[in-house]
């Protein structure tokens, strides 16, 4: 006998409005594999997921921020805004990370951007902090953080915002990522780390446990493991023109894109890092007129969607 009111197929678990503010964030992310991961094991160690994702926040510091040496100034940011470090764990961005951790984003990626992404989040590992407010917010920790990190376009950077602090390379020499909202946080999670390390993670957090030593351990490993780059771009700029000059019917005038697309076309060898300095700034990394797949929200946007939803409570 056929129901009278059949329901919709379930593809996934819910995902609370109190984790994101875009309701097709809470449909995709309910059948997201790593959502579900993260989602599951954290439920079987507490029974306040939403409020562990709300008071944590997470800091990816890539490895541009390992080679440019920049790793103690940003714990050391965290700490003079009243963020304590609950976890640590070192991550290795391989291109099928990449793309997981920037699905619902990487439309709007360039080829060349895609290209010189390979070139240099191989290169090195990466760190990632668990991190929570040492006082009341009234948005989710993830959002304050990336609000207090800054915008991803160099020029917009303003002194006290993270990415200001470390250095204003380029739109992708950023060398930091935050997820943006309490949903993000959990399924970023599933990304870097098996089950094991998130178990460790979760632990450490829910104990809020200090992990400012493990963190500033971590970062000499990272430290050991690689050698440190400038990433200025005169520079970059002169060696690459130094290492294109060297091959016949070369023009040395050349203009930096036209040096790097002219090396590209030709097969020369060229140092990576010089070539994702020179590129980052010279290529363009957005497609125009596109929009992602989903995005975050800011902390206006927060206020007044958890005003809604206990307004609609009450």
């Amino acid at each position: 006998m056929t129901p009278a009111h059949p329901t919709e197929p379930s593809y996934g678990i819910p995902v609370s409005p109190l984790l994101t503010c875009h309701p097709d964030k809470q449909r995709l992310y309910g059948a997201d594999t790593y959502y579900q991961e993260s989602h599951d094991q954290l439920a079987a160690l507490t029974g306040d997921i939403t409020g562990f994702a709300h008071r944590h926040a997470l800091l990816l510091l890539k490895p541009d921020a390992v080679v440019a040496r920049r790793l103690d100034a940003a714990v050391d940011w965290l700490a003079g805004l009243g963020f304590r470090i609950v976890g640590a764990a070192v991550t290795r961005l391989t291109r099928t990370m990449i793309r997981s951790l920037w699905y619902f984003q990487w439309n709007l990626a360039t080829p060349y951007r895609r290209r010189l992404a390979a070139l240099f989040l191989e290169d090195a590992d990466a760190l990632v902090l668990l991190v929570r407010p040492r006082h009341d917010l009234d948005v989710p920790a993830s959002v304050e953080l990336t609000r207090l990190k800054g915008p991803t376009d160099p020029d917009a950077r303003r002194p006290g915002q993270l990415r200001h602090l470390l250095g204003r390379y380029s739109y992708l020499l950023n060398l930091v990522h935050t997820p943006d909202e309490p949903a993000d946080v959990l399924r970023e999670l599933a990304v870097h780390f098996d089950d094991g390390e998130r178990d460790r993670l979760f632990r450490s957090a829910l104990a809020d446990e200090d992990r400012t030593g493990h963190a500033r351990e971590l970062t000499g490993r990272l430290y050991d493991a690689t050698a440190p780059r400038d990433l200025a771009f005169d520079p970059a700029v002169a060696r690459l023109r130094a290492t294109v000059s060297r091959h016949p019917g070369a023009d040395p005038s050349a203009t930096p894109r036209t040096l790097l697309e002219t090396a590209w076309r030709r097969g020369v060898d060229l140092d990576p890092w010089d070539a994702v300095i020179v590129g980052s700034k010279v290529l363009p990394m957005r497609q125009p007129g596109r929009t992602p797949v989903l995005d975050g929200a800011d902390a206006d946007t927060w206020r007044l969607h958890l005003d809604t939803l206990r307004a609609t409570a009450n």
